[in-house]
């Protein structure tokens, strides 16, 4: 799997709006459940995963045996490559795309083929069915990480009509609260041949504590389970998932939150005549129009720290939606590395050791 390696702390004060993080973190409800469940954690407790699967498969309307719980959505996504994908079976996904688990296809041999967004930046089934005919995964991440764009759900359909046989879909959910986007839930308890991924790192905030799932037929879950083993889950991410759950004000408040912020942002760069992708989500991609690594670095030197470029658009920068102070600072130091003095002194920043993607470091020897 991906290994780790060493990285520093931002300076103090610094504007991450660079990894997709929820800056608000756990709602209040979580960090009172992972203080009161912090002095158990010498017991594995395996109870709580379980009522927490049924927390959700109740608020779903999902059968429990039908998900299964991770620390994160990472896990899963590489389990689902190692599982499906194989030097006959290709991995597809869209480019630009989240890239993990293009990477997972290191272990399992699979050809990596990536399909440009359509113009209105959805991916593009017909292009995806027409690129690989012996795919064994479709990965569709809607919203889109890194656009914040969406992918309709009778795309998903179609994709799901016309695909080789024996192929699945993966259909990554962790930015779908930010957005009015319909889930691919109804497709699971439909028996299709797809995984639905969700995670409690965006809206929950809950990157650092990790929980996640994995929704589909049993059959696909006890074939990802072969790679991925019956560890326990951390039992504090478990009790601030179950109670984050349990809050009925959380999804829609931080949603209303982060699009007040984002559409204010917005405003903001069309007033400046910045070009920008519209987004649903807590991300945007944003055109600097000029090398993106450098933009990055400059901005960096402002202590604002934004998203990586991605190799097919090499003049877009990602930006995370943060809080509005945060957005300020944002502007006030992108304003400034954009004026004509500021981009002189820009100039190409060697390479990082290692490849950083939203909480997963690959080293420069995988990337």
């Amino acid at each position: 799997m991906l290994a780790h390696a060493e990285s520093q702390p931002h300076p103090k004060d610094a504007v991450l709006i660079n990894a997709n993080e929820n800056p608000l973190g756990p709602c209040g409800v979580a960090c009172d459940a992972v203080n009161s469940i912090a002095s158990q954690g010498g017991r594995y407790s395996d109870w709580m995963t379980t009522d927490l699967i049924k927390t959700f498969a109740a608020a779903e309307g999902i059968k429990p045996e039908y998900v299964r719980a991770f620390p994160g959505s990472s896990g899963p996504l590489h389990y689902s490559v190692l599982a499906f994908t194989s030097p006959a079976k290709s991995y597809v996904t869209a480019d630009p795309g989240y890239e993990a688990g293009a990477h997972a296809t290191t272990a399992s041999g699979a050809r990596v083929v990536k399909v440009p967004l359509t113009k209105t930046y959805a991916h593009d089934m017909k292009a995806m069915l027409a690129a690989a005919p012996d795919a064994g995964m479709f990965y569709i991440c809607t919203p889109n990480n890194p656009t914040g764009t969406l992918t309709s759900h009778s795309d998903i359909e179609f994709l799901l009509a016309n695909k080789p046989k024996d192929s699945i879909l993966l259909v990554d959910e962790a930015y779908i609260h930010f957005s009015n986007a319909s889930t691919a839930l109804d497709l699971v308890k439909a028996d299709k041949d797809l995984i639905v991924l969700r995670t409690f790192s965006k809206i929950y905030g809950m990157a650092g504590l990790r929980c996640g799932f994995a929704i589909a037929r049993p059959d696909l879950l006890e074939k990802m389970t072969a790679f991925s083993g019956w560890s326990a889950m951390p039992i504090t991410a478990v009790a601030a998932a179950t109670a984050s759950l349990k809050d009925p004000r959380l999804v829609p408040d931080r949603k209303h939150i982060n699009t007040t912020i984002r559409e204010a942002t917005f405003e903001w760069l069309a007033k400046n005549n910045y070009s920008f992708v519209p987004s649903q989500s807590n991300c945007f991609m944003l055109d600097a129009k000029r090398p993106a690594k450098e933009v990055i670095a400059a901005m960096a030197a402002q202590n604002v720290f934004i998203g990586r470029p991605w190799p097919v658009w090499p003049m877009h920068v990602r930006i995370t939606v943060g809080t509005q102070p945060e957005m300020e600072r944002f502007q006030e130091a992108f304003q400034h590395v954009m004026s004509g003095a500021a981009v002189s002194t820009l100039r190409p920043v060697p390479e990082s050791p290692a490849l950083q993607l939203d909480g997963l470091v690959i080293p420069a020897t995988r990337a």
